[in-house]
């Protein structure tokens, strides 16, 4: 493992030791334990999207390890008037011992991996989320005790939390439902892949996908970038709230997760959110302790 760009590139295996290791670090700093595992080690944080938990846990993870992290907005880097992302990198590869970004193409940062030296971490495309994902599977396992056999229904438009949600929980043994307006469907290859090598169902039928579900997903419906779509979205996800209807006919016990922020109202209700804000926000605080897995992974 020598970056973390998408699901797809691990194993199981490797998924399965990141969770371990985030299990563990989460323990430990809850009884005082310290690990500074990337002592004198920095961070660069490149951000082309605005961000709360993925600045705020990756630096707050940095500092825990004993390393350092650095804010950098595209907006004050010479990447954003026009340098090319490959001389960019050398650059930042001489300086940093690892680069988290957060911006819109998969491709940039699959050309940092490519051009640069150190490791590289997807904090976000609008291909991929898998610092999210690995985070949504750490907190259903905790909660649940398992992931394999269980059954995954995510609700919502098709965009990077479906794409990963899918390959994290068909690597991971779960078997996947999305339920989406038949225009807003998740990545064509991601899809075909999952029906070849899992459990794997794409529906316009809410219902049907949420079916006796141990887990239901969701995610806003206009994510960063698509704010001008969303008096069209509102009109196309009509009927994709996950609501009490919803929640009767998933499993009795179902958590329900939302990678947040979350409009209440919208593609969850208030109170479905309410009584399931326990899970959602030990699934944000695990951000932070997945992440540390990450780069202690990737960077000591």
């Amino acid at each position: 493992m020598k970056h973390l760009l998408k699901l797809s590139d691990l194993s199981t295996a490797e998924i399965t030791e990141i969770l371990n290791l985030a299990d563990q670090l989460k323990y430990d700093k809850k009884n005082g334990i310290e690990h500074k595992y990337l002592k004198d080690k920095t961070l660069g944080m490149i951000f082309r999207k605005s961000s709360t938990r993925t600045r705020v846990s990756f630096e707050v993870g940095m500092y825990q390890l004993g390393g350092h992290a650095l804010f950098l907005s595209s907006n004050d880097l010479q990447i954003g008037r026009g340098e090319e992302t490959a001389d960019t990198i050398r650059v930042l590869s001489r300086y940093l011992d690892g680069i988290m970004i957060r911006t819109f193409d998969q491709s940039e940062v699959e050309e940092m991996a490519q051009a640069g030296s150190i490791p590289i971490i997807n904090g976000l495309t609008d291909y991929a989320h898998p610092c999210q994902v690995l985070a949504d599977l750490m907190t259903v396992r905790e909660h649940k005790g398992m992931l394999e056999g269980l059954k995954m229904c995510f609700i919502g438009d098709g965009n990077n939390m479906a794409n990963s949600l899918i390959v994290g929980g068909i690597k991971m043994g779960m078997s996947v439902s999305i339920a989406c307006p038949k225009d807003y469907q998740p990545d064509e290859a991601i899809m075909n892949w999952a029906s070849e090598n899992g459990n794997f169902l794409c529906t316009e039928d809410i219902f049907e996908a949420a079916k006796d579900a141990d887990v239901i997903y969701t995610d806003v419906w206009s994510s960063m970038g698509q704010e001008g779509e969303a008096n069209i979205r509102r009109e196309a996800f009509k009927g994709f709230c996950i609501d009490e209807s919803v929640m009767k006919v998933a499993k009795s016990d179902a958590m329900v997760l939302h990678c947040l922020p979350a409009h209440k109202g919208e593609e969850i209700t208030r109170e479905v959110f309410d009584a399931h804000a326990n899970e959602i926000f030990d699934e944000a605080e695990n951000r932070l302790h997945a992440q540390k897995a990450v780069l202690v992974k990737l960077m000591q």
